[in-house]
């Protein structure tokens, strides 16, 4: 793909060999235009936002607000007001828990969530629940992987009052059915929390047209900087959220008798925020706009087909679910071997992949393991690059067997 110039990382060796990235569910490589940003903040327009009126600092809060605007737009939201500025996904779903808990749940009332969770969807909820005195209620998952549309209807009562699960399992790479999802959410009058960490940089997301009450990403997945995310949230439901943090920016009014709050979006950004990784989350959103959702999808999806058939045609690997549907995710063993050592072979070639339980214990258990390898691609990613992957991991193989 031509865009693979774009990503400086690319260019280093790592043990004497080219690198060849395989892990970007778990962050992806950035291209120089997202470096460019930063550097550029720090260099040329360091400025605090929403505090002064001087040059830089005004120029700072513009080019910030604007960012809310091209995410809105990102996930076409209604109102750029409905964009909150989180450190990632982890924090918007501690935000929502801690907040939508205090507001809305009871004693007794219940919390649905996947079995095939990131733990950053999982002890959130156990957190709030705990809290609350509520019930949390798990989603089964059947053996292939995929969460079943019925054994969901079963489990909504009028007592559920937020369904929390992830758009893509980012064990697995499973592409849940979220829209029916939702849909039968409402008919109980239950609210949705979508974990979009691994949708965001492969699909179109359309906030308005699945009806999602929250939903949330990571910048550092979508060729964005860390310590930045978002939190979409339905306007007329965030208005009646308290606040998650206090602080400066948030505040309407301040006395040692009473504090007014700010109105959405500032209620929910405690603090003198990010700034620069903000801006260089919308230089990434900017570039993946650059591209076009459609050739990214088709890239990613080709590349998905030839690791998955190139894997399967090892006799030793075992892949881990049979998704109906699934992202450019693969999870697989080597029954005979260790996830680790063939990890730690593939580095000394230069290869990343992620070896371990990857946030997602209950996902291993469901399917009887303790440990998987995960490759995952990304735009920057080659056919060649697959095969050369699959190459090197029969080769390693067959020394560790």
């Amino acid at each position: 793909m031509k865009h693979r110039a774009d990503f400086p990382m690319i260019k280093q060796l790592i043990h004497g060999h080219p690198l060849l990235y395989l892990d970007s569910a778990a962050t992806t490589l950035k291209p120089q235009v997202v470096i460019d940003t930063l550097k550029k903040y720090y260099e040329e327009e360091c400025g605090t936002v929403h505090r002064a009126i001087y040059y830089l600092a005004a120029n700072a809060t513009r080019a910030y607000d604007q960012v809310r605007q091209k995410v809105q737009h990102f996930l076409n939201a209604k109102s750029s007001n409905e964009i909150i500025f989180t450190k990632g996904t982890t924090e918007s779903i501690n935000l929502v828990a801690d907040c939508f808990g205090r507001a809305f749940i009871k004693e007794n009332d219940e919390i649905l969530i996947g079995q095939l969770e990131h733990h950053s969807n999982i002890v959130p909820w156990q957190m709030m629940a705990d809290k609350q005195k509520a019930k949390l209620i798990v989603i089964p998952a059947d053996v292939n992987g995929n969460y079943c549309l019925e054994s969901l209807k079963k489990l909504l009562t009028n007592r559920t009052q937020i369904v929390s699960f992830a758009h893509i399992s980012n064990s697995i790479g499973t592409i849940h059915p979220i829209k029916e999802m939702i849909e039968l959410a409402h008919l109980k009058g239950a609210k949705v929390f979508i974990d979009a960490a691994q949708s965001a940089p492969h699909i179109p997301i359309d906030v308005q047209d699945l009806d999602v009450d929250f939903l949330a990403f990571s910048g550092h997945k979508i060729y964005g900087p860390t310590g930045v995310g978002i939190l979409y949230g339905k306007a007329e439901l965030l208005d009646q959220l308290p606040p998650y943090q206090g602080g400066g920016d948030m505040i309407e009014q301040v006395s040692f008798e009473k504090t007014t709050y700010a109105p959405i979006p500032s209620r929910f950004e405690a603090g003198t925020p990010m700034i620069a990784s903000v801006l260089a989350l919308g230089a990434a959103i900017d570039y993946i706009n650059s591209i076009g959702f459609s050739k990214i999808v088709d890239h990613e999806h080709n590349l998905f087909l030839l690791l998955k058939d190139q894997l399967k045609s090892i006799n030793e690997v075992q892949l881990i679910g049979r998704p109906r549907f699934q992202s450019g995710i693969v999870s697989f063993i080597v029954p005979t071997v260790h996830s680790l050592d063939i990890a730690t072979l593939l580095d000394t070639k230069g290869i990343a992949i992620r070896s371990g339980h990857h946030c997602s214990q209950p996902t291993m258990n469901h399917f009887g393991i303790t440990h998987s390898l995960r490759a995952s691609v990304g735009i920057y990613n080659t056919e060649e690059e697959i095969i050369h992957f699959a190459n090197e991991l029969k080769n390693i193989i067959h020394i560790l067997k």
